[in-house]
């Protein structure tokens, strides 16, 4: 963040006025710090940017609000149930849910590719090629263990940790990231 005054963002090389009517030129930025101080000037530093996978933002102090791991149900001002237009109770996934969701949608797009040969099996009791039947165990068990990991998270932070790619004493990556780690398309 910038010099503020009184709650208000004072620009660098901007000219500006106090709340009892002193104008400052734009070179107020040379007084010294404390001749800043005595004025009312502060400095903030910039708050870092927020992952918005994890949080929903920041509240009037600055603290992050992280996003749910659970499922929420919805209430009202009173504390009674949403309901939708089916009559059941609305429900707010949390990030546990979706990123399951999520996982099931990559496995089922990795798998697709290959399901003619499960229905030319069917059909015709050809063969379905053992590459192609370890490729796709592989993607199932893949899909349990990120299932399992996003299950066994017990707070935000490990769940955060999920999405970190392994890497080296050079930084360089070994891995994927527990949350994508797929098997290598054939």
């Amino acid at each position: 963040m910038p010099w503020k005054y009184s709650g208000r963002i004072i620009r660098v090389g901007k000219a500006w006025v106090d709340n009892n009517g002193t104008q400052y030129p734009a070179v107020w930025n040379n007084l010294s710090a404390d001749e800043k101080a005595a004025i009312g000037l502060t400095w903030e530093d910039e708050v870092a940017a927020h992952d918005n996978r994890f949080y929903w933002g920041r509240d009037a102090d600055g603290k992050l609000i992280p996003r749910s791991l659970t499922d929420i149900d919805v209430v009202d001002e009173d504390g009674k149930a949403v309901n939708g237009p089916d009559g059941k109770q609305l429900v707010t996934l949390g990030l546990k849910s979706n990123a399951i969701a999520l996982a099931k949608t990559q496995a089922a797009g990795q798998l697709a590719p290959y399901d003619w040969y499960v229905t030319r099996k069917s059909e015709k009791s050809t063969a379905i090629p053992s590459a192609v039947s370890t490729y796709r165990d592989a993607v199932r068990t893949a899909c349990a263990a990120i299932e399992t990991s996003i299950g066994n998270a017990s707070d935000l932070a490990a769940f955060m940790a999920l999405y970190d790619t392994p890497v080296d004493s050079d930084n360089k990556p070994t891995g994927n990231a527990p949350i994508n780690d797929w098997p290598e398309t054939i």
